[in-house]
């Protein structure tokens, strides 16, 4: 094969390939737009019950540029900021999110739909293609974890205090349980989960995992288990256990009460 017919060779492969990544550009493009419509009708339909919808630009604003990092999970980063009024809010980053934006959506609503001194306040949200984000109210004494394995004499706050941080959670669970308008099932509860605002009072947080569910169900079909080692109920990852209903955040719920009083985690980190 001479120079002259590879030429014609190497041009046609490369054209080939630009004309294909322009197509695999336009499809996502094309998709992304005709999911839009879906997206605005959701906000439309439930104007009422839907926090302010931020840009990425003003994510970026409000925490200084991602500057003071509070902490990272499974599903995201989280940073503190201030909205344009001064209030101090934690904003969540998540990662690795799929669909077309109605999913989480349809999430965002039903949790602000939830109002109960023991549930976190969901602010706002950030909904822009790939980049997905929550805006939450600050929790300023951090979360219940650091109290509870710290070996540190400072961190320690009373078996009273535990006992009224416990009764809390409680209180929660039984909120997004049987109270609440849509039924949630947390499948994620533990001590990182549980956020202390002033006077240490206990909010349930991190709705990653969450499932909703009709109150007319009783138990809740799911294709693969979630949740965390050590927290996880049984019947999550296997079936033979029973079925997943809301009593499988009241087995998490007993782990943590068994940390919270040993003061230690029942599963060592690698």
């Amino acid at each position: 094969m001479d120079i002259c017919s590879v030429s014609v060779l190497l041009s046609a492969s490369t054209g080939l390939i630009l004309t294909c990544l322009i197509w695999i550009m336009y499809c996502r493009k094309h998709k992304q737009m005709s999911n839009e419509p879906n997206i605005e009708e959701i906000l439309k339909r439930y104007d009422s019950l839907v926090p302010k919808r931020y840009k990425h630009s003003e994510l970026r604003k409000m925490t200084g540029s991602f500057k003071n990092k509070l902490g990272e999970g499974s599903y995201g980063m989280v940073f503190k900021g201030n909205l344009e009024d001064g209030r101090e809010v934690a904003v969540k980053l998540l990662k690795g999110s799929k669909g077309n934006g109605e999913e989480f959506l349809n999430e965002v609503i039903s949790i602000r739909s939830t109002s109960h001194v023991n549930i976190v306040n969901l602010l706002g949200f950030c909904l822009h293609g790939s980049k997905r984000a929550l805006i939450y109210e600050y929790m300023a004494n951090g979360s219940l974890d650091k109290y509870i394995y710290s070996e540190e004499p400072k961190m320690v706050i009373g078996w009273e205090k535990l006992q009224q941080i416990a009764i809390g959670i409680a209180r929660g669970l039984e909120y997004l349980h049987p109270d609440c308008n849509t039924r949630i099932i947390h499948f994620d509860i533990k001590p990182h989960n549980i956020l202390l605002g002033e006077y240490f009072c206990p909010k349930i947080a991190d709705f990653g995992l969450a499932k909703l569910c009709h109150l007319k169900d009783s138990a809740l079909s799911m294709a693969e288990a979630r949740g965390t080692i050590g927290f996880i109920a049984p019947e999550v990852f296997y079936r033979g256990f029973g079925v997943v209903s809301t009593r499988s955040d009241v087995y998490s719920y007993g782990m943590m009460l068994l940390e919270m009083v040993g003061g230690r985690k029942s599963v060592k980190e690698s």
